[in-house]
């Protein structure tokens, strides 16, 4: 089982899962991550910004900016951050289980 820094990881598939309902700008994604989680989660701004220019530098989102007075950068999922959300929500499960057995004394096989 490969190790991971879990919690890059949780922010990450955090933004994908958002954007996966659709583009949103930096604020939207941060107000959706703390209501859908019902604040268990939040962004701080220094946080989230460097995390949605990797994922866009990685390919894994697109991004144009839009209005004329108050310009805002709206972000969306490419074809390869639905794949990375998808493979990383699996990845995510199977170590949630490894520490879920811990926990309660089962073995994971």
């Amino acid at each position: 089982m490969q190790q991971i820094t879990l919690s890059k990881r949780i922010n990450e598939l955090l933004v994908l899962a958002v954007l996966d309902h659709g583009p949103a700008h930096g604020y939207q994604i941060a107000l959706s991550v703390e209501e859908r989680t019902g604040g268990a989660f939040s962004f701080q701004h220094g946080t989230l910004y460097p995390i949605l220019h990797r994922l866009e530098a990685e390919g894994r989102l697109q991004s144009e900016w839009h209005g004329e007075r108050r310009r805002r950068k709206t972000y969306h999922l490419t074809a390869a951050g639905r794949a990375e959300l998808a493979a990383g929500a699996e990845e995510l499960e199977r170590q949630f289980q490894a520490l879920f057995g811990l926990i309660r004394g089962t073995h994971v096989a």
